[in-house]
């Protein structure tokens, strides 16, 4: 059978729950990271970026515009889900809540707010230097 040949086959519900997993993973690891350093380490953007395309790799996602969308997309995630649970981790010791608690109430516009503050330009370069990652690491 020559490679040609070989069908091509979309993402899998294993290859979906590999994604999940990695990207939720970690955003939980950049999360503890920054509440210990007490830093929002915004690099952690590119290092996701390479774990998200090294997961579509290992699901078997077909190379591609969708996997450099699935990774770029990925990413994104990634970089929502730390900067939220950061907020509202920060947010909860002020209000006496819990994490969770925090997270749950907190609006988008006051975690936008939030973000735009802790954020400044060296963050949002590292930011944007993991999506561009992830959209070539993972094609």
């Amino acid at each position: 059978m020559t490679k040609s040949s070989v069908p091509v086959r979309g993402p899998t519900w294993l290859s979906w729950s590999l994604l999940t997993l990695g990207t939720t993973g970690f955003a939980a690891l950049w999360v503890l990271l920054a509440l210990y350093t007490r830093e929002q380490l915004s690099w952690m953007a590119v290092v996701g970026a390479l774990d998200v395309a090294w997961m579509l790799r290992l699901g078997r996602w077909p190379r591609g515009a969708g996997r450099a969308l699935a990774g770029l997309a990925g990413t994104a995630v990634i970089v929502a889900l730390a900067n939220w649970w950061i907020i509202a981790s920060h947010l909860s010791v002020v209000l006496g809540l819990t994490p969770w608690e925090s997270a749950s109430r907190l609006g988008w516009n006051h975690a936008w707010t939030l973000a735009q503050l802790a954020n400044g330009l060296a963050d949002t370069a590292w930011i944007a230097a993991g999506l561009i990652v992830a959209a070539l690491a993972s094609r």
